[in-house]
């Protein structure tokens, strides 16, 4: 996209990922080095209080990134946040979605609104801020 093109409130299409499967979170532990036993240990996760192994939480943070980084360009891509609101276990049916929030025409910069949800329940909030300056 162009930076003319990329207006306030513009949004990209949502983003439906398959429901998360415990093969999911295990390979990504493996890519990550995460190996915490909390992610793919039936016995430790249930004792920690959880009702299953958990999501790793880049994994979600990863996927909503990349998503939103695909819309504008991972290479204009100068500022990422995440916050992570709840944990995701198999099952999770992850959905991405975002928004324009604010455009800065001095320094072609744009700062896009991110969430991830399971289901209703939001678990992944941030924002990305992009560049647009080589551009010109």
């Amino acid at each position: 996209m162009r930076f003319d093109q990329v207006l306030p409130g513009s949004e990209p299409p949502p983003l439906e990922l398959p429901p998360l499967t415990r093969t999911d979170i295990v390979r990504y532990q493996g890519a990550s080095g995460d190996m915490n036993p909390v992610h793919h240990d039936e016995p430790f996760a249930t004792a920690a209080g959880f009702p299953a192994p958990l999501g790793v939480g880049m994994f979600t943070a990863g996927c909503m990134a990349s998503w939103a980084s695909d819309w504008l360009g991972p290479s204009r891509v100068r500022r990422t946040k995440i916050r992570f609101r709840k944990p995701v276990f198999p099952g999770a049916r992850l959905s991405f979605h975002g928004k324009v929030a604010a455009r800065d025409d001095v320094h072609r910069t744009v700062e896009v609104e991110v969430w991830g949800k399971d289901g209703d329940d939001v678990v992944v909030t941030g924002s990305l801020t992009f560049s647009f300056a080589e551009d010109l």
